[in-house]
């Protein structure tokens, strides 16, 4: 019979080999610092930028684990509303988006504000509007009530499910919870990193919401790794790395669930998904990157609002072929206007032609 690690007694005095989670978490601290130092040296705008995309990618990654994939320009716009940011073709979201959005800001940019009941309470009613998770009615800002049976973590078709964790009896959620939040606040040996590791095992293990439990857990996560950097800007997505390493992360789940109080695995794991997550900035962020170190190499050329709009949008990823009408369009200027930005551009060596001639010449930045 399975024993699963919340049925041991003091479940929650957890250990781990100190030597082997050192080294690695100060491999993942190394790494949050020369990130943080990079990001830094880049201008507001682009600081601004950087956080939209970590955020929006964050918020369709947690969701997608969980099988629901999100419109992503409703995300980033919500997102962009949210935190006062200016972007172009921005669109309406949906009420659900918009909730999904709330919660992870308000883990993220209010991070220095406790974690309490009501507050979980209020995340959870942002998930879930409308009282319905898919087709089920479920308990919405309220601890799970247990009512059509124990809370199992499942797979498979129907009739032949394959039973992964069986989470505590509701009538043990309320005094569980009591102690975890009050570990997560009032617990200040433990590195934020490595409390960003114990709290997202141990708070989807007690499973206490009908649903959304994952996604809760990640905004925790979330939380805390904004504690640990002691910043409201989100240069790296935990949940993303997740969503590649998904298999890994319910394997190592599911052990630690079904293990002893001893959760070495389970950290190293998360801390090798941090280190990961981080490294993954390049590809994630390359844009701004790009963007800074155009900007940097050009700091002193001289360039008028026009020239800067259609530069900007070359490094984002111009959609199609850049012509003079094209530039004049987007700018409300002249045909002649346009020519002259663009021959200037071509003489500051910034812009160069492709192949073609006359009025369907077409350019880009060299």
């Amino acid at each position: 019979m399975i024993v699963y690690i919340h049925e041991r007694e003091d479940w929650t005095d957890f250990t781990w080999d100190n030597e082997k989670v050192m080294i690695k978490l100060g491999e993942a601290r190394n790494q949050q610092g020369r990130l943080l130092g990079r990001m830094e040296s880049l201008g507001f705008d682009l600081q601004n930028e950087a956080v939209l995309n970590t955020l929006t990618l964050d918020v369709i990654k947690s969701s997608e684990i969980e099988g629901e994939l999100l419109e992503i320009e409703q995300v980033r716009s919500s997102i962009a509303r949210q935190l006062g940011i200016d972007i172009a073709g921005a669109v309406e979201s949906e009420r659900h988006v918009d909730g999904i959005v709330e919660m992870m800001l308000d883990a993220t940019q209010k991070y220095d504000m406790p974690l309490t009941k009501n507050r979980l309470f209020g995340w959870h009613a942002a998930l879930f509007p409308s009282g319905w998770s898919n087709l089920n009615k479920i308990t919405v800002a309220g601890w799970r009530k247990d009512t059509t049976g124990p809370m199992q973590v499942v797979s498979g078709p129907m009739g032949k499910e394959k039973v992964h964790y069986q989470a505590p009896g509701s009538d043990r959620i309320e005094p569980e919870m009591i102690r975890f939040l009050d570990w997560f606040e009032n617990e200040h040996d433990t590195d934020l990193v490595l409390k960003a590791a114990i709290a997202h095992l141990w708070f989807v293990t007690i499973h206490p919401f009908d649903d959304g439990n994952g996604r809760i857990a990640r905004a925790i996560t979330d939380m805390t790794l904004a504690r640990s950097d002691k910043s409201v800007m989100r240069f790296y997505s935990m949940s993303a790395q997740i969503r590649v390493e998904r298999k890994q992360y319910y394997e190592k789940l599911e052990k630690a669930q079904k293990g002893n109080s001893d959760i070495t695995e389970w950290i190293l794991w998360f801390l090798q998904c941090l280190i990961n997550a981080i490294e993954s900035t390049d590809k994630t962020l390359s844009k701004v990157f790009r963007k800074a170190e155009f900007w940097k190499l050009h700091s002193a050329t001289i360039l008028n609002v026009r020239q800067q709009n259609i530069i900007n949008r070359l490094l984002d990823g111009f959609d199609g072929k850049l012509t003079s009408s094209k530039w004049a369009k987007i700018n409300k200027c002249s045909q002649d206007t346009a020519l002259r930005d663009i021959q200037d551009l071509m003489k500051k060596d910034i812009l160069q032609k492709e192949a073609g001639g006359g009025r369907s010449t077409n350019y880009k930045l060299k």
